[in-house]
């Protein structure tokens, strides 16, 4: 039997990322993420459905999202569903499911996030490439050397 587990997903952290780490000592963040649907109605009124998803990212990538991330910020994720399932403390079984986020996009904007954490890129230095001083350099010939 085939399958296939692929997510993807754009909206906005819905909490800021709670940076931990396995006994291993490999990084986990854990983040929220909120998406919005909109559509009008039979009726023709304008309509908005917000989904909520829990994520998770390990690794490298997981101390990157902590250090840029903060809620209300928009990032797009690429991932897998996962399915955990755990006994609560009143003795139930609980489960749900979540995204195990493999690649993820940092977008513009904000929406209530501080914009002012992400640290702005430096401007690139210009390399001169050949001395002020040298011959420019040679025009290529006609003659083919093969």
């Amino acid at each position: 039997m085939a399958s296939f587990n692929k997510v993807i997903m754009a909206g906005n952290l819905t909490r800021d990322p709670q940076l931990s780490y396995l006994p291993s000592q490999t990084p986990v963040v854990e983040f929220g993420l909120a998406t919005n649907r909109r559509w009008r109605g039979a009726n023709g009124e304008q309509r908005e459905e917000t989904c909520f998803v829990d994520c998770r990212c390990y690794g490298k990538q997981a101390e990157t999202f902590n250090q840029y991330m903060s809620k209300g910020r928009s990032v797009l994720i690429e991932g897998r569903l996962q399915f955990d399932t755990w006994e609560g403390p009143d003795g139930q079984k609980r489960s749900k499911h979540r995204v195990i986020v493999e690649r993820f996009t940092f977008l513009g904007g904000s929406r209530g996030g501080d914009a002012g954490q992400r640290p702005q890129p430096q401007p690139r230095q210009r390399v001169q490439e050949q001395p002020q001083d040298s011959p420019p350099p040679e025009e290529p010939s006609d003659d083919i050397p093969f």
